[in-house]
């Protein structure tokens, strides 16, 4: 009944990799559609100038309480539809404000008339704004609520563990509550801290409160072991009004089925004719879960022999057995939520002319194939350069499978506190995506605000601000349009990846123990840390693969990576050693796996595993190097980087896109530090161009395989080399002596409408009167310009370079810029009336040049800073009544202790030469 159970999960997997396209091993060049290749290269730069709607990025959308109103929502939307925004997650969720009928003020609980009925009205109104509308299927994270009985609550295996006194006959069992089931008992030599599980003795109970204990033989202590199928009592995270509750029991399919109707159908019935986009699944953070109810019958008919009387050893066992044991235990987990939560949740979309989004990763036990069972592969964390990463994870699956749109949830716990975050924090962040494969953004977020509550408005506890509250949001449409271009233009063509890393997720399911059943978890400790750089570093990029993946989808890459591994399966290592022999490399970390996993295939599979090892050992297309450190130079050996950088520079990234007539390359230097190299390109033909993602304009790079950068701090290119000649490059700008502008500015706070002239520029916060001002300021001044500069051809002008900042390790899992920039955080650009530009990301320079003429001209600079400066001047929000009233849902991150920030142009600013 097992291999018919592998059969059935491998069949599934090969239904997903059929459709998809090949992905192309180095030098392959993917097929072009009807249109020529300059037809098709013309469409796409037109793409890039102006993209299309569903290439902007979406905003998780709290609705606190939830407490929304018509009119509010709809003024949101709007705002979001003007600053670039493309679309909205609902993302019902806990209270901050009690009821108060004078006011008006109501949280209307989860899936009453009155919360559905603004559903419905979200749905209409995305509909015709042409916005994108995707659903969390439940309030918080995971799904669950007050409609979750005990008996489909989230499961855990319960041991209790008692010392056996001396002459004992007989004790109580252990208490079992509705919801529970014993499922067996033991009697072993030990302690209850250990205790020998190979020597467990199976006991009956007396019905079911007390236990006859064997008569002991000698002296030696004794433990006996109660196993309970149990709850783990975890409730839903975050939950808004009425949808308090447990989270359910992601393996059993009654459970789902019972949350698609008490939930999701309700739901998806309040859009109407309107169907969302997508319905989403949050990350998989249900602790513990590593049990449900019909657990040893399946694991039975998945495995072919009981697992009840082996529990001691799954619990305390030790050797290869033992974690053969705790293998098949894991794959067991894996198989049931794949076919019991993310496969019914897909079909029941695409029954309902919607797309399953979901975040596949975490706990319990998902594997890096589990993300073919979803139409909507999400990734979320920022750490491109370092081992494993969830982000990863989710394109790698979606490039495997033929997923075009892989989505992340991002700038979650950005620049902590709350409203800190600026536009530069959010490109800083989102580049490290984009070096990864992501194309599709959902910010974290946008906190609904009732238009009675003053600014900055309410904010959720873990993230970022980005609504029309923020000081900043006049340059937002300038920072979506960025994110916008990027993802459509990584959405063109077919991942380039040349190298896949085989990721030892059996040895992972090995490690299981009770409590602790994370794949991904255990993946991050036995990748390492040292693997993905030195690939990186190497000038290559990669994706992740397992053994699911090989079995159904083969391996479409040059090089295959393995990383330290022991276990392996014979049809995947198969597989390995076809593609092998048909020319594919092989890198090990320290050796090749000699071993099969599982209690029926190890013994019966590893002496042909072992075979397979020692046959590829030696041959032309297999190397094995001492430790992962080495694992660039070996591929080095083989395969020419796709981007060699020199001098060596391992915080500046890049990713490939194949197109049928032209080589994408996205670079973007990570660091808080400008860094000047020489790239050449593995696949340069014909002439190079930039393409720039900010202004859409498109230049001559030139032509060769190399191309000189010279980047500012967190700055960011497109490269894109094409058959035929390049345009010109711009023509140099006529030298001019520099003209300094840094002093006698006049400034008018804009909220407050006061004016004053600053001699030389300064901080708002030196300024007692504006210590705690947040919002913008208009500095304006007069500038002669000489004949020569107005002829010069390109004028920029330049407000000098930022401070880098010392990283440091931060409380919480965000991150953030390390850069001090010389604007205080967003400007707007005006010359003689005409609006020239926006100033948000280095390098914090703007040609001019074409609204400027001889004589006289009118210097006008709308600068904002963030919210943090009024909210330091207040006192923090008190929430005990909202606490006694609903219980303590959220901590505000890092409020407390707020100082105010620098603020406005800290100078200098000058006129120089165009480069």
């Amino acid at each position: 009944m097992g291999d018919v159970m592998r059969f059935f999960r491998i069949f599934v997997l090969s239904v997903c990799a059929a459709t998809v396209f090949s992905l192309p091993v180095a030098g392959q060049t993917p097929a072009s559609g009807s249109a020529g290749p300059a037809d098709a290269l013309s469409a796409i730069r037109a793409g890039f100038i102006a993209p299309p709607m569903d290439a902007r990025p979406m905003m998780r959308w709290w609705w606190f309480g939830p407490a929304v109103e018509k009119d509010e929502l709809a003024r949101e939307m709007q705002a979001m539809k003007a600053g670039g925004i493309g679309g909205v997650e609902l993302q019902p969720v806990y209270a901050l404000e009690l009821n108060d009928p004078a006011q008006g003020f109501r949280n209307y609980p989860f899936l009453s008339r009155e919360f559905l009925d603004r559903v419905t009205f979200a749905a209409q109104t995305a509909h015709e704004l042409n916005m994108r509308l995707s659903m969390t299927l439940g309030s918080g994270w995971p799904y669950g609520g007050a409609y979750v009985p005990v008996t489909d609550a989230s499961s855990r295996l319960r041991i209790v563990t008692v010392a056996l006194p001396e002459g004992v006959t007989s004790l109580p069992v252990p208490s079992i509550r509705n919801g529970e089931a014993l499922l067996a008992a033991f009697v072993a030599p030990g302690t209850p801290r250990s205790y020998d599980a190979d020597r467990a003795e199976r006991v009956a109970t007396v019905g079911a409160l007390r236990m006859n204990v064997p008569a002991a033989q000698g002296t030696a202590p004794r433990v006996a072991l109660f196993f309970i199928s149990s709850r783990t009592g975890q409730q839903v995270k975050r939950a808004g009004v009425g949808a308090e509750g447990f989270v359910l029991d992601h393996f059993s399919m009654e459970a789902i089925q019972s949350h698609i109707q008490h939930v999701a159908d309700p739901l998806l019935a309040a859009c109407g004719a309107n169907a969302p986009y997508s319905v989403f699944s949050d990350s998989l953070e249900v602790y513990g879960a590593d049990w449900t109810p019909k657990m040893l019958d399946e694991f039975r008919a998945r495995r072919g022999y009981d697992l009840t009387s082996r529990l001691p050893e799954l619990a305390a066992g030790s050797g290869e057995e033992a974690a053969d044991l705790r293998y098949d235990w894991g794959r067991t987990l894996t198989e049931l939520i794949d076919e019991h939560y993310l496969t019914p949740l897909n079909a029941w979309a695409r029954a309902h002319h919607t797309k399953f989004r979901s975040q596949s990763y975490g706990s319990p036990a998902v594997t890096l194939a589990s993300n073919a069972l979803v139409d909507l592969p999400e990734g979320e964390g920022s750490q491109w350069h370092g081992g494993f990463s969830f982000t990863r994870w989710a394109t790698s699956a979606s490039h495997i499978y033929g997923r075009q749109v892989t989505s992340s949830e991002t700038w979650t716990w950005l620049h902590s506190p709350s409203f800190r975050a600026t536009p530069l924090d959010m490109k800083a962040e989102a580049d490290t995506f984009f070096l990864q494969g992501i194309n599709q953004f959902v910010g974290h977020g946008w906190p609904y605000t009732p238009a009675w509550v003053p600014d900055p408005g309410w904010s959720f506890y873990a993230a970022a601000v980005f609504n029309d509250h923020n000081p900043w949001w006049m340059v937002m449409p300038d920072v979506m349009r960025y994110f916008t271009r990027m993802s459509y233009l990584l959405r063109q063509g077919a991942p380039a990846n040349d190298i896949a890393v085989l990721l030892p997720e059996e040895d992972g399911q090995a490690e299981f123990r009770p409590g602790r059943v994370s794949v991904t978890d255990e993946i991050r400790t036995l990748l390492g840390p040292d693997l993905v750089p030195a690939i990186l570093d190497a000038g290559y990029n990669l994706d992740f693969i397992d053994s699911a993946a090989i079995d159904t989808a083969g391996i479409k890459y040059p090089v295959l990576v393995m990383p330290p591994m022991e276990r392996l399966p014979l049809a995947a290592y198969r597989r390995i050693q076809e593609y092998e022999r048909r020319g594919g490399v092989v890198i090990a970390v320290k050796s090749l796996p000699m071993r099969a996993p599982g209690v029926v295939e190890g013994p019966r599979d590893s002496a042909a595993v072992k075979r397979i090892a020692q046959a590829m050992t030696g041959d032309k297309n297999v190397k094995v190097v001492a430790s992962a450190t080495e694992a660039g130079t070996a591929i080095g050996a083989v395969l020419k980087p796709d981007v060699a950088i020199a001098p060596a520079t391992p915080t500046v990234g890049f990713i490939h896109r194949k197109l049928a007539d032209a080589e994408v390359y996205f670079v973007a230097n990570t660091d808080n530090r400008p860094h000047a190299f020489d790239a050449t390109f593995r696949a340069a033909r014909g002439g190079a161009e930039w393409w720039d993602p900010f202004t859409g304009k498109i230049a001559g790079a030139g032509t060769g395989a190399t191309i000189h950068f010279d980047l500012a701090p967190y700055e960011s290119r497109v490269l894109v080399f094409r058959q035929g000649a390049a345009p010109a490059a711009p023509p140099k700008a006529e030298p001019f002596a520099p003209i300094d502008l840094a002093r006698d500015w006049k400034v008018t706070f804009d909220r407050t409408h006061t004016t004053q002239t600053m001699p030389v520029l300064e901080s708002w916060t030196d300024i007692e009167a504006e210590r705690y001002y947040s919002g913008t300021a208009t500095y304006e001044r007069t500038v002669e310009i000489p004949e020569d500069v107005a002829k010069a051809g390109r004028v920029l002008l330049d407000f000098g370079e930022g401070t880098p900042i010392a990283r440091a390790t931060l409380h919480q899992p965000g991150t953030r810029a390390w850069y001090d920039p010389p604007i205080r955080e967003a400007a707007l650009v005006y010359v003689n009336g005409k609006l020239a530009g926006s100033m948000w990301h280095p390098p914090y320079r703007l040609d001019v040049a074409a609204l400027m003429h001889a004589g006289a001209n009118q210097l006008k600079i709308v600068v904002a800073n963030t919210a943090i400066n009024e909210l330091a001047g207040r006192a923090a929000p008190d929430y005990r009544l909202l606490n006694l009233r609903y219980g303590e849902k959220f901590t505000p991150q890092d409020m407390d202790h707020l100082e105010p920030v620098a603020s406005g142009i800290l100078g200098p600013v000058r006129l120089i030469p165009g480069q």
